[in-house]
C-alpha cells in the first residue's frame, strides 16, 4: 500500500469514527434498543464503491476498533465485529451483482445483515436463541436506515464526482 492510499484510508477511518461518535451523542430517534441510523456506514459504502472491498474492510475494522476503545464498551466490540463483518460481506456481494448501481439496495442488505450479525453475537453471548424474537423489529429498522444511508451515499458520490 502506498503512502497516499494509506493516508486516504486513515482520513476516511477518522471521518467514520467522528460520525460514529457524533451519532452516539444524539438521543435515539426511536425508543427501541439497538436501533440507530448507522451513519458511519455511509463512509464504508463510499470507500467500497470508490476504492474497493479490501479498503472498505480496512476502514471498517479501524473504525470498529477505535470506536470501542473511545466508547470504553469492550463487550460491544463483539457485536460490532459480527455485525460489521456480515454487513460488509453482504454489501460487497450485492454491490458486485448490481455493478455499483442502486446503492440503496446494497445499503439495505448491509444494514439487515449487520442486525443479523449482532443478533447472532447476542445469542452466542447470552447462550439463548430467544433473542431471535427481536430480529423482526431490527430487520424493519435495518431496511429503513439502510435506505437512508444508501441514498446519502449515492448523493455524496454524485456530489463529489471529479473531486475524489
Amino acid at each position: 500500500m502506498n503512502t497516499k492510499k494509506m493516508v486516504t484510508l486513515t482520513l476516511f477511518s477518522t471521518i467514520a469514527l467522528t460520525i460514529f461518535i457524533l451519532e452516539s451523542a444524539i438521543p435515539p430517534l426511536v425508543p427501541i434498543p439497538g436501533v440507530k441510523l448507522g451513519l458511519a456506514n455511509i463512509i464504508t459504502l463510499f470507500v467500497m464503491v470508490k476504492y474497493g472491498d479490501k479498503e472498505a474492510f480496512i476502514v471498517l475494522f479501524i473504525r470498529i476498533i477505535l470506536a470501542n476503545i473511545v466508547s470504553g464498551q469492550v463487550i460491544s466490540l463483539i457485536y460490532s465485529l459480527f455485525g460489521g463483518f456480515l454487513c460488509l460481506v453482504s454489501m460487497c456481494l450485492i454491490n458486485r451483482l448490481l455493478h455499483s448501481k442502486y446503492l440503496y439496495i446494497t445499503s439495505v442488505f448491509g444494514a439487515v445483515f449487520h442486525n443479523i450479525g449482532q443478533i447472532i453475537a447476542a445469542a452466542i453471548i447470552i447462550q439463548s436463541i430467544s433473542i431471535f424474537a427481536y430480529l423482526p423489529v431490527l430487520l424493519i429498522s435495518g431496511i429503513i436506515t439502510g435506505l437512508f444511508t444508501g441514498f446519502c451515499t449515492h448523493f455524496t458520490i454524485s456530489r463529489l464526482k471529479g473531486v475524489i
